[in-house]
């Protein structure tokens, strides 16, 4: 019987353009002293795969709670779904550099390039002063233009940078030109999907001493050059909603629909139950949990199919 609230343990990566903050701003015991941008708090792939981290449960992988125990954990409603995995990845990252432009395969090429299509949303828990998220295309950008500046190494100026604030939001469809720049903490909710063609990495090195590999005929295939000036979001509410997810930035008394499990990621310290919620504790109430409602402020991630 899964009764209690499910937390995993995160997994850890390094990064060219990651830094200390998840100890420092969310409190994070880290494995060493290397640059971690990334936290993936939950995930089913093959090679990464999240586990409950403590109580009756403890040791038990997601993609078990998955196939074997997906009406108790997760409700009646997904029964016949018919991913394999558990069909999102969240993440927690810090931004410490500005992170290579880039783009993710929309579905209809995602196949021929060797991909998996990616939408995803990005909630910013944390911005340092002056702090920019690059996303779609300034007016005027072709693709002939575009091309010409990754001859000329002029990337940077074809895409739209938007200055960015703490409880700022932002969609990124498969397709969306992107980059998250220096100084962020996000809360990342996406399919389940590892698939990036970088376009442009502002010619650095990565942590081997060598250039990161750049995926330029990819990106050009996949890039939506319609995209022009997205704009952040700034609100509570509705954030973000796709076939595949349904992101709400919600507080104390928020009510859902009965009969299926709840997910949520604390963007105050949230009490839910017995427990007390650090801001980032990803945390899953199973469907065949009876546990009152949280208090505090959180995203709610609701599952599309």
């Amino acid at each position: 019987m899964f009764s209690e609230l499910l937390h995993f343990a995160p997994i850890y990566q390094t990064r060219v353009w990651g830094g200390r903050r998840l100890a420092h701003v969310l409190g994070r015991a880290l494995p060493d002293d290397q640059p971690y941008g990334e936290a993936w708090e939950l995930v089913d792939r093959q090679r990464e795969q999240s586990v409950v981290a403590a109580g009756p449960h403890a040791g038990t992988t997601l993609h078990t709670l998955w196939t074997h125990h997906r009406i108790e954990v997760f409700g009646a409603a997904y029964a016949d779904v018919a991913s394999p995995r558990f069909p999102l990845l969240i993440k927690i990252l810090d931004c410490v550099d500005d992170l290579s432009i880039q783009v993710h395969p929309p579905a209809s090429v995602a196949p021929r390039l060797g991909g998996e299509p990616k939408t995803e949303m990005w909630y910013v828990a944390h911005a340092d002063r002056g702090a920019s998220i690059y996303a779609g295309l300034r007016p005027g950008v072709t693709r002939a233009g575009f091309e010409q500046s990754l001859a000329d190494g002029t990337v940077a100026a074809q895409v739209h940078r938007v200055e960015a604030h703490e409880g700022d939001s932002l969609f990124v469809p498969s397709g969306r030109l992107h980059a998250l720049g220096a100084g962020l903490v996000i809360y990342e909710i996406q399919q389940n999907s590892d698939t990036t063609f970088r376009v442009f990495d502002w010619n650095r090195l990565g942590l081997d001493g060598h250039p990161r590999e750049l995926h330029v005929e990819a990106s050009l295939a996949s890039i939506d050059f319609s995209d022009v000036e997205p704009a952040l979001s700034h609100g509570r509410g509705v954030l973000a909603e796709c076939p595949y997810f349904r992101v709400s930035r919600v507080s104390t008394g928020h009510q859902v629909k009965a009969g299926g499990f709840r997910l949520i990621m604390p963007i105050t310290e949230t009490e839910w139950g017995r427990e007390r919620l650090a801001p980032g504790q990803l945390t899953l109430c199973p469907a065949s949990a009876h546990v009152p409602g949280p208090v505090g402020e959180w995203l709610e991630i609701e599952m599309g199919y």
